[in-house]
């Protein structure tokens, strides 16, 4: 996603607008009630840090690792999972739960991204904190700072009995999701006033370049997750010939790199990135173009002018002298556009240039 997420707003903004967040929370509650009516899913991980959304202002739920399936609309679950700061109480109790459990945290959601601030003291610990759900009163935003509608949608949201909650297709009729459903809400120019679009392509740049050399250059375990990096239409070319396909690219590339290996682990030709630029292509995808040396080590490194990455070393802290030991030289160039995981960026094009 290259936006960021609604926790992510709250560290740059503290709050969201209201008819901000109306815009927003309709479609969230599209997804949430296609979730729940046509998958028959319980997310059960709703949190600011799960809600993504791009720079076009086009929200969506992520993160469906601890979701469950139920065969038909009364199925319960009955298992205890997920992390506590935003579980309903009937979850906190370890009891059989359902579709409720989403509107809880939904409503937790909201009251947050609102608010900015969540509700219950969650410094005192876990224990602490299911006290509070359990045993206080639900948690309501002041009345003589938002609207009406705001604080009918929360209080909505965070009754203590499940069977009191409204679904989320109810919800998409609630008079804060209608009140600003006629207005000029611009999402986009809300988002991009959050996150500079320059620095969120550098960020992908940056985490392209590490993740890549990084399982290029380590070991061979490693080194089999760079299929997830392609998709089926995803190119590689390399000395005049195409590639398609995570397959047929990763056997070529697994060929270049037995080559830059050689027979002498661990001692072996590596990376040095020392040059690395990018910029916009196309309406969502980036442009990436790297470059640099090969050297005889045992890890790849990272140089240049901004090019230091958190957690790898500092290149001026090796005292390595690159042009002594440079064994050739590279260029590659890299399209990453969307894949279909929400969130989740493809190699679509790469192209490498290799100088002796």
């Amino acid at each position: 996603m290259d936006g960021g997420s609604l926790a992510d707003i709250l560290r740059l903004r503290k709050s969201i607008p209201e008819p901000v967040l109306s815009f927003m929370f309709q479609k969230l509650l599209h997804g949430l009630s296609y979730l729940h009516g046509v998958r028959h899913l319980v997310h059960r991980d709703i949190k600011p840090a799960n809600l993504l959304v791009n720079l076009k202002g086009e929200p969506k739920i992520t993160d469906f690792g601890i979701s469950a399936g139920l065969d038909n609309s009364m199925a319960m679950c009955a298992t205890f999972v997920g992390i506590v700061t935003y579980m309903s109480p009937e979850r906190i109790r370890n009891g059989s739960y359902s579709y409720p459990a989403d509107i809880w945290s939904i409503g937790l959601a909201l009251f947050e991204c609102g608010t900015g601030e969540f509700p219950y003291t969650a410094n005192e610990g876990p224990v602490n904190l299911m006290l509070q759900i359990l045993d206080d009163p639900s948690p309501s935003p002041p009345k003589d700072k938002f609207s009406p509608e705001f604080c009918s949608f929360i209080d909505a949201c965070l009754q203590k009995d499940a069977d009191a909650r409204p679904t989320a297709k109810q919800l998409l009729s609630h008079p804060f999701i209608k009140k600003h459903e006629h207005a000029r809400v611009e999402l986009a120019a809300f988002v991009r006033s959050v996150f500079d679009p320059t620095r969120r392509l550098k960020d992908l740049a940056d985490m392209l370049t590490l993740h890549y050399y990084l399982l290029f250059d380590g070991p061979d375990e490693n080194w089999q997750h760079a299929r997830t990096l392609y998709n089926e239409d995803s190119t590689f070319s390399f000395l005049g010939k195409q590639y398609v396909g995570p397959n047929d690219i990763h056997a070529m590339l697994s060929c270049i790199r037995a080559t830059l290996f050689g027979d002498c682990p661990p001692e072996k030709l590596v990376h040095v990135v020392e040059k690395l630029q990018c910029r916009a292509h196309g309406q969502d995808g980036v442009a990436i173009r790297v470059s640099g040396s090969f050297i005889t080590g045992n890890q790849f490194l990272i140089c240049g002018d901004g090019l230091q990455v958190e957690g790898m070393p500092n290149f001026k802290d090796l005292s390595i002298d690159i042009p002594s030991m440079r064994m050739g030289t590279f260029q590659e160039q890299f399209i990453m556009e969307p894949g279909n995981l929400i969130g989740c960026y493809v190699i679509a094009k790469q192209e490498l240039y290799v100088i002796q």
